[in-house]
């Protein structure tokens, strides 16, 4: 199963709480943070909340 990698580019200072959440239940905490998460519906619904924070890349 394809696994994506997720690393957060831009900080979530002034941003909405719901945004903020989002990066949280996903694992990232600050700039540069990268986390690997299953390709699941889920994930790719939370990455596209936060898709401006983010940048995602597929990895085998």
């Amino acid at each position: 199963m394809t696994q994506l990698k997720v690393t957060q580019t831009r900080s979530s200072i002034g941003g909405k709480h719901m945004h903020r959440e989002t990066l949280r239940s996903l694992g990232l905490g600050r700039i540069g943070d990268s986390v690997v998460k299953q390709d699941r519906p889920e994930f790719r619904g939370m990455v596209r909340t936060v898709a401006h924070l983010v940048a995602v890349e597929e990895v085998d």
